[in-house]
């Protein structure tokens, strides 16, 4: 389990934490605090880390964020932990969801700076301007938590606003705070490079280290209800073995894929990540929901099947057009099963109960007994019953 507290970081817990709205994926928003106007012709004296701690710990509570950052020296304090939803969105009932909790985390960074300020002598028009010292520390712990090396709507730049409401409930990544839906800031205008690593601006050179190598990821996301990583279990992780197999990622197994996420899990999922152009650590080998979407084709979710909606599925989806997925996470169950029993090949596993699928299910009743017109394929109570009570699955109507 990652860290809820950023280690180093001076900790002022607020306490008033709340869950997060866990069936969006993991972000980060990027924030500076602009506490004065200032310009190229009149620049202003930085306002002091101290000064921003004791706002947000005091009158400014309600707007608090996770964390106080200053990337002049590196310092950093932090309100909540990382789990939390922490207060620096505008979150308004008009918006589709709550902006503060819309992610598995949803950790938020005030880099105390304002564009033009003046630090011991020098002036720093933007924030990738200054040492941007404590950021290498803060970027692989909020990696750490599962948030992707990516800007859904773009790195900033400058100071626009760009907002889409898709993207947002969508994709994690990082968002600037000029992103976020009913928000109406435009900040922070820059934000420093992930590939910023030891002896990246603000580590001083006597600091410098080189890097030792990378140990296997271990800790776990849960994505759609169901945990993977390392000690994950269940029918998900074999899905996934398997069609990490199919797709020519299966050159770390020595037996498997089975039920139990091992180092080989990881280390073929992070093959993987590598070929879709993932690096550093949104490659490293713990799934999130954009490359399991794209390997499975589906996310897979809690093993129950409604009789309604897998008939639904296997009367519609073979005359659909390609692509189509009527109830695609329990027409998967369903196809598992019967790749389980020996009746359907790994790769027809794509949550479309398409014209293999039925003549699969088609066999599967055969098997029950069941001849001529009522062993069409299409699923019925008391074979889906059987089929679930063989492989594990709850039933519904």
């Amino acid at each position: 389990m990652p860290e809820p507290w950023l280690p180093g970081a001076e900790i002022h817990d607020l306490g008033d934490h709340a869950p997060t709205d866990q069936q969006y994926p993991p972000k980060a928003i990027a924030h500076i605090t602009w506490d004065r106007n200032a310009t190229a012709t009149a620049p202003q004296d930085w306002c002091p880390y101290e000064d921003l701690v004791g706002y947000f710990t005091g009158s400014g509570a309600g707007s608090a964020p996770h964390l106080v950052w200053d990337p002049f020296s590196g310092r950093t304090a932090q309100l909540f932990p990382a789990d939390s939803r922490s207060k620096s969105l505008l979150s308004p009932a008009e918006s589709p969801t709550r902006t503060n909790r819309a992610g598995r985390v949803v950790i938020q960074i005030e880099a105390v700076f304002f564009p033009y300020c003046r630090y011991q002598g020098g002036v720093y028009p933007r924030l990738v301007d200054t040492p941007c010292a404590g950021w290498d520390r803060i970027h692989a712990w909020i990696s750490s938590w599962g948030v992707p090396d990516i800007w859904p709507m773009g790195r900033p730049a400058d100071f626009s606003g760009h907002r889409d409401e898709r993207a947002w409930e969508a994709f994690g990544g990082w968002y600037a705070h000029a992103h976020v839906p009913y928000n109406d800031h435009t900040d922070p205008g820059s934000w420093p490079d992930f590939t910023a690593g030891p002896g990246s601006p603000g580590t001083p050179p006597s600091q410098q280290h080189p890097v030792p190598p990378a140990a296997p990821a271990r800790y776990q996301v849960s994505i759609n209800g169901l945990p993977y990583g390392y000690g994950a279990q269940g029918y998900q992780v074999t899905a996934v073995g398997r069609a990490l197999v199919s797709h020519g990622f299966g050159d770390h197994y020595r037996s498997g894929p089975g039920p139990n996420w091992t180092d080989a899990d990881t280390a073929n999922y992070a093959d993987y990540q590598g070929s879709l152009g993932y690096s550093g650590q949104a490659a490293d080998g713990v799934p999130g929901e954009g490359s399991l979407r794209r390997l499975l084709g589906y996310l897979p979710g809690q093993r129950t099947v409604s009789v309604a909606h897998v008939v639904e599925a296997a009367r519609t989806d073979p005359g659909a057009e390609q692509g189509h997925l009527t109830y695609p996470a329990e027409a998967a169950i369903v196809e598992q099963a019967l790749v389980d029993e020996g009746l359907l090949d790994q790769r027809w596993v794509d949550g479309s109960f398409g014209s293999r699928t039925v003549s699969a299910y088609a066999a599967w009743q055969r098997r029950c007994g069941y001849e001529a017109g009522a062993a069409d394929g299409i699923p019925g109570q008391a074979s889906l019953h059987r089929l679930g009570a063989a492989q594990g699955f709850a039933v519904t109507d």
